[in-house]
């Protein structure tokens, strides 16, 4: 749970909430493979189900009046990763500053592999 507090009063957002919107911005981003796990519990998961899930790769924080997001991506291999990253985070900003009107200070995005057209 994200807890600020401004001018109108106290605003809290679940983590879940920002997994969600977060998770399904980066996914629908051009060259974005699939999210990478950050834990072990998102890799145990994983393995477990078969499957991916929306909040594999995200973590938001508070930093002082605004919220730092850290993404683990997976691109598609042969593309400008430069782009896609700066596509990511122009996305990510406008998708949660949009839906929460809390400022995003920063989005770190960690390319932790690619796949090839293939793959994806």
């Amino acid at each position: 749970m994200i807890r600020m507090e401004n001018h109108l009063g106290l605003i809290e957002v679940s983590q879940d909430y920002f997994n969600e919107i977060i998770g399904n911005a980066v996914t629908s981003c051009y060259g974005v493979s699939g999210m990478a796990n950050t834990n072990a519990r998102q890799g145990l998961r994983s393995v477990l189900r078969k499957r991916q899930y929306v909040d594999q790769g995200v973590r938001v924080y508070k930093d002082g009046g605004g919220l730092m997001v850290d993404l683990h991506i997976l691109v598609t291999y042969g593309l400008n990763i430069s782009a896609i990253v700066r596509s990511i985070v122009n996305k990510v900003r406008y998708t949660v500053e949009d839906a929460t009107g809390l400022e995003v200070r920063k989005v770190n995005v960690f390319v932790d592999g690619m796949l090839s057209r293939e793959d994806g």
